[in-house]
């Protein structure tokens, strides 16, 4: 295959990734609607999504790099901003049984995806280990970490 092979089917670069970030989220949609199946505490929900996340981050990396470092402007892109949105109406409910303004929803669950992601991007850059133990041992952190900050926003 020739390097200008892939732009017979898009029209440039950002095209193209704009077609992997759009697969990123569809996988991450299907795995974090995977992860909240059948646990009805928002807060467990919650955390097994901060868990779930570490683990794309780990399992496809490319996707992860296509869908959050590309640099890409979503308003060019409508498929890849309703992939991202349908993301965030999956897991916005879950956090709505907990802060029933929209708003503050909105905001914890901004503060466990950022707080998972960090930790997604501390894993690949090999901070805690590499290998199966450490992808456990941070979606553990990352579970716990969902868990505290969905507990602290509840109360406040």
């Amino acid at each position: 295959m020739s390097v200008a092979a892939p732009y017979k089917h898009f029209a440039d670069r950002d095209a193209l990734l704009a077609e992997l970030a759009t697969q990123g989220y569809r996988e991450q949609r299907h795995r974090f609607a995977a992860a909240v199946k059948g646990i009805e505490d928002p807060v467990e929900q919650l955390a097994s999504f901060a868990a779930s996340y570490v683990r794309f981050a780990a399992e496809e990396p490319a996707l992860f790099d296509a869908t959050f470092n590309a640099g890409l402007d979503k308003s060019r892109f409508a498929e890849l901003a309703a992939a991202g949105d349908e993301v965030a109406r999956l897991l916005l409910p879950v956090a709505r049984q907990l802060l029933s303004d929209p708003d503050a929803a909105f905001d914890l669950l901004l503060r466990i995806a950022a707080a998972a992601h960090g930790l997604a991007v501390f894993l690949r850059q090999g901070l805690f280990g590499v290998g199966n133990a450490a992808l456990s041992a941070t979606e553990e952190k990352a579970a716990r970490t969902a868990r505290a900050i969905a507990r602290q926003g509840a109360s406040s």
